[in-house]
């Protein structure tokens, strides 16, 4: 969840009274949010700066509140939008109405899209904010609310990246290009000397910031880039607006632009970037639009700022809940959290028209709207009773058997371990002598480490690697897991298929395989019906990560269902640094329910 740091005497004064802490707790928990932490402005300096000293000169003592929020609430992500919402929840105002300035089209600022943008990032987006009027901590709440965007719903800024702009410094039209480094060149944010876009990506390869970025578009023939009508660039997006048009204090007209890869969250961040702050504009709630062209005559226009519709039965709102409601509880319950609503008949049933704004795309189906209706309701009234049996979820039976294993190996002396499904192909393959055809294993396609690269294939090695950061414990040591393991699958349709298995790992001074042995044995007994004959038993096997002539596989019922062995030294020793003898068994309990 986010964590959205606000001043509280700024929220306080924007919610228009003061609350206590526990009052403030209270509040928060009824709209569906959290009071996390609190703590000032001196506590936050210190821990950035790693000091320990108790003073900090002339830092403010103010109080900060930490709040966390849903990740999908984008508007609350700033104290404008957390205020606003508590206002709306408490009844101190409702709901306002976005609106775009009804300007001529010759009036309206263009931006034109060339074709080559489609190589990297094809969409782009704008809107202007004007006679905004901003102090610092305005100010500093817009810089804070779009890093909290591009952590969150612009994934880091590569499905998304926002610019914004003092628009009184540039000369539309604007143009958003895709140009070869070579041929980008300007002064970026904060610096006071040109840099082409090749050398700037190695001079922020030293900055810890913007360092992270650097990988989404360095590696490209060509870069985006957004010049006005006299080639000022005012972006190199993801990575950096330009210097010539920064905001500060003194800007009264904001240019934003929101480039991505993903237009649906494109509009989103637009959208949520220009609500939230427009109630600082001249003309309150009013947004300035921007024509996009495109090179093949498409024009669109943004920001789309309308209200969407929705039609809910009334029984879909009260059932799923477990109250009895009627229309206009359930239309006033709605309206406390910012959906504005009616009722009507549809089809001679009472239904609830949900009106959507669009800081609330977090509201996708009837049930988002069932969501509301219970928080603004209160969970804590909702009554308590008794599902019915019909409506009560249970565990899978394969759940249900894997406990059971599980309490039969306990049983034997063993001990549990729980591994990563995901590791390393070496780990996966080479380390345990076995091939790798790239036919078994499903493939981690943008991997952060390479100890997870790949899905594994069999619990031996989260298993061996356990054993070795335990090899200092007394001999024996018997560990066991129950876990899936994952294989392709053409049959499928999602083309990989998992699988439960049991993997037991037995270690001591002798090899073990005669326990190995019997406890197989005695899975075999106890999961078979007393009244059935199954036939049971063991045949020759080549796994290579056994001794050749110490491992057997196992047979159930005419199918192969696992394999048992002692490991051979290649393994055990030098693919993982275990000295002594080991023995491994691994069935598919599937097989067995």
């Amino acid at each position: 969840m986010p964590t959205v740091s606000v001043g509280r005497d700024r929220l306080f004064e924007a919610l228009g009274r003061t609350y206590t802490q526990e009052e403030f707790e209270v509040l928060c928990f009824e709209f569906g949010i959290e009071l996390d932490d609190v703590t000032t402005e001196k506590a936050i300096i210190r821990k950035e700066k790693h000091l320990n000293d108790e003073t900090c000169e002339g830092d403010d003592e103010e109080v900060i509140y930490k709040i966390d929020v849903a990740a999908n609430r984008y508007d609350l992500l700033c104290l404008e939008g957390i205020a606003r919402a508590l206002r709306i929840f408490i009844g101190k105002e409702t709901t306002p109405v976005f609106t775009v300035s009804d300007i001529p089209e010759k009036s309206m600022h263009k931006m034109h899209v060339k074709p080559g943008t489609a190589q990297i990032r094809p969409f782009v987006v704008c809107a202007v904010l004007r006679g905004v009027t901003f102090d610092e901590a305005r100010y500093n709440s817009f810089i804070d609310l779009q890093d909290k965007l591009h952590q969150n719903i612009c994934r880091r800024r590569t499905l998304v990246a926002i610019g914004t702009h003092d628009l009184d410094t540039l000369e539309g039209p604007f143009s958003y290009e895709a140009l070869p480094p070579t041929e980008i060149t300007f002064i970026p944010l904060k610096q006071d000397k040109s840099f082409r876009a090749d050398e700037l990506m190695e001079f922020y390869k030293g900055d810890l910031k913007l360092k992270k970025f650097l990988h989404i578009i360095e590696n490209s023939p060509v870069y985006p880039v957004i010049y006005d009508s006299r080639r000022t660039v005012l972006s190199l997006p993801p990575i950096i607006n330009g210097a010539h048009s920064a905001i500060s204090l003194k800007t009264k007209n904001v240019f934003i632009e929101c480039t991505a890869t993903d237009l649906t969250k494109a509009i989103i961040v637009l959208n949520t970037v220009v609500t939230m702050f427009s109630e600082y504009c001249q003309k309150k709630f009013e947004v300035e639009p921007v024509e996009v062209i495109y090179q093949d005559g498409k024009t669109m226009v943004y920001p789309d700022l309308s209200a969407t519709k929705m039609e809910v039965p009334i029984k879909e709102i009260t059932g799923p809940i477990g109250i009895s409601l009627d229309e206009t509880q359930v239309v006033s319950l709605l309206n406390k959290m910012q959906l504005q609503s009616e009722k009507v008949l549809a089809d001679g049933e009472p239904t609830i028209v949900v009106s959507v704004p669009p800081t609330r795309s977090d509201i996708l189906h009837a049930r988002d709207v069932v969501e509301d209706v219970a928080i603004a309701y209160g969970y804590n009234n909702i009554p308590k009773t008794k599902p019915k049996c019909h409506t009560t979820g249970g565990r899978q039976p394969l759940n249900r058997f894997s406990d059971k294993i599980r309490a039969e190996i306990a049983r034997a002396g063993y001990m549990e371990v729980l591994t990563w499904i995901l590791g390393s192909k070496e780990e996966n393959f080479k380390k345990l002598n076995r091939p790798d055809d790239e036919k078994k294993a499903v493939i981690i396609g943008n991997p952060r480490s390479a100890e997870f690269e790949i899905v594994r294939t069999s619990l031996l090695s989260g298993l061996l690697k356990t054993l070795k950061h335990n090899i200092d414990h007394p001999r024996p040591i018997k560990i066991f897991e129950v876990g899936d393991v994952v294989t392709l699958e053409k049959t499928r349709d999602v083309g990989a298929a998992n699988n439960r298995r049991l993997g037991v790992l037995y270690c001591s001074v002798s090899s073990g395989f005669e326990e190995i042995l019997g406890l197989a044995e005695r899975i075999l007994k106890v999961v078979k019906k007393p009244h059935v004959q199954v036939e049971t038993k063991l045949e020759l096997s080549h796994e290579p990560e056994f001794f050749l002539d110490r491992q057997r596989r196992i047979m159930f019922s005419g199918r192969c269902i696992g394999k048992l062995g002692v490991i051979h030294p290649m393994v055990s020793w030098e693919g993982f640094g275990i000295p002594d003898p080991c023995s491994f068994l691994e069935i598919d309990i599937e097989v067995l329910l």
